[in-house]
């Protein structure tokens, strides 16, 4: 009688966390989720494409905007295909590292499926959101290609990427992003909280159940708003390792290597910072207070990093430079997205400060002492950025520096609980790096090899030094 009383009760809180029949999305919010995702495709084609494309070499030109591209193609079919079920669904069975297949070739997904928000009864079409979690797959990749630009093999470029989404980007965004969301958590709060004796053994376990099926970061308390950990710095280690594995350009250091194109380069990061809005304010899922807090957080942090960057630079080689300038934006941007709905907009400008003066020192002083050649300043930018932003998200998410808080859907079923723990927050966003770094940083040295072996990273040394654009595509990108 016992066991059928607990089934019962198993059943009526299965019934309790499904969406209400009659739950429909908010239309306003799914407009602005969708103009977001179109913003971040803007930001990564043509704007990450044009950015890097001017900081390579002419000769290389077109095969740096071909890698980006076939990137984000490559990524979109592979993610409608098995990514997102991936990154965004449980299975008991790989929990807490990675989802399950339940949803692979969008399976059980229709226009009628609804993804829940950070908001108690609020909902957006599932379709919108996988296709904006989409852009965000697509980006992560492509920023790769910075770090080993001007001498990976096309072919070897596609298998990395197909690899990488798979054994590294699914994973990580699991693992900081996945949860299942403020109305099944409180849902099942409430009812291990009213369960009568008999029943609160299976109301408990229940509970317990959803949280150990949520991703091992989150499970931590880690917060990232829209993607320091799971985007940046998870990009930039994976840069790191490319750089060194495929080793320095040929004659690096010997020869002369200056960006063949800084207007074009100045166009892209421009449209890195429009695309940006889409990023941080659209990682809210709504139209709210919060997106708008990320907006300004976005232009804040973007403004004071480049000035900072050009004003460290100006002081100490004696000229500011448009490549200063739209660096020190980039790593603005990079450090400002954990960030972005949690710091108050003082917080951000700070943030900023911060990470200009960092990037240029990682990017300038440390890169020349430890002699790698990351070819577009890939782990320098975002990398770097990325752990500053994440671990300056765990300080100024506090509500007596302006922050927003962190909130808690479990302590009061049915209500959101802002607090804030300065210890338990650095320690979850420090944890989340670390795991973001070195299961990124592993993988990554695994695939690398393993590509390797199977294509060959680089291409031969003539083919090289002729010029990607011509070896590899039979084509150049300008004729003089």
């Amino acid at each position: 009688m016992t066991s059928r009383a607990a089934a019962l009760t198993a059943m009526l809180l299965a019934a309790t966390w499904a969406e209400p029949a009659l739950a429909a999305a908010d239309k306003g919010d799914t407009a602005f989720l969708m103009i977001s995702t179109v913003l971040v495709l803007l930001m990564t084609v043509p704007g990450l494409a044009l950015f890097y494309c001017g900081l390579v070499r002419t000769k290389n030109a077109l095969a740096t905007l071909m890698q980006v591209y076939a990137t984000v193609c490559l990524v979109c079919i592979l993610w409608m295909l098995y990514g997102y079920s991936l990154a965004f669904t449980e299975d008991a069975r790989t929990a807490p590292f990675v989802g399950g297949l339940s949803k692979a070739l969008l399976a059980g997904i229709s226009t009628d499926s609804l993804a829940a928000t950070f908001t108690h009864n609020v909902h957006v079409p599932e379709y919108a959101y996988v296709w904006f979690q989409m852009t965000f797959a697509a980006i992560t990749p492509a920023l790769i290609v910075g770090a080993f630009a001007e001498r990976m093999r096309f072919s070897a470029l596609l298998l990395f990427m197909a690899l990488w989404l798979t054994f590294v980007y699914c994973p990580i965004a699991h693992m900081v992003w996945y949860w299942p969301g403020p109305d099944a958590m409180s849902a099942a709060a409430q009812a291990a909280a009213t369960a009568t004796p008999e029943a609160k053994l299976t109301a408990d376990a229940v509970l317990r159940g959803l949280i150990a099926n949520s991703g091992l970061a989150f499970q931590w308390g880690a917060i990232d708003f829209a993607g320091g950990t799971v985007v940046h710095t998870n990009a930039g280690i994976a840069g790191l390792v490319g750089a060194l594995m495929l080793g320095p350009r040929s004659g690096y250091g010997r020869e002369p290597m200056p960006p063949h194109s800084l207007t074009l380069s100045m166009v892209g990061a421009a449209l890195l910072w429009v695309g940006w809005f889409g990023f941080n304010c659209g990682s809210n899922l709504e139209a709210t207070g919060t997106a708008a807090l990320a907006m300004g957080n976005t232009f804040g942090a973007t403004a004071t990093s480049a000035l900072a960057w050009a004003f460290v630079e100006w002081m100490v080689k004696g000229k500011p430079t448009t490549l200063g300038l739209i660096s020190g934006m980039v790593i603005g941007l990079v450090a400002v997205t954990p960030a972005a709905g949690f710091s108050g907009p003082m917080g951000a400008l700070l943030l900023g400060v911060v990470s200009g003066v960092v990037g240029y020192i990682a990017c300038t002083w440390m890169k020349s002492r430890l002699g790698y050649d990351d070819s577009l300043d890939v782990f320098g930018v975002h990398c770097i950025g990325g752990i500053v932003g994440a671990l300056g998200t765990g300080l100024l998410v506090n509500p007596a520096l302006g922050g927003t808080g962190v909130a808690d859907y479990i302590s009061d079923p049915g209500r959101i609980v802002i607090g804030y723990d300065m210890a338990a927050q650095m320690t979850a966003q420090g944890k989340a790096v670390l795991l973001t770094l070195v299961w990124s940083g592993v993988i990554s040295a695994v695939i690398y090899k393993f590509v390797d072996l199977v294509v060959g990273l680089r291409p031969p040394k003539d083919r090289e030094r002729a010029g990607l654009d011509l070896t590899e595509h039979g084509e150049r990108g300008y004729h003089f």
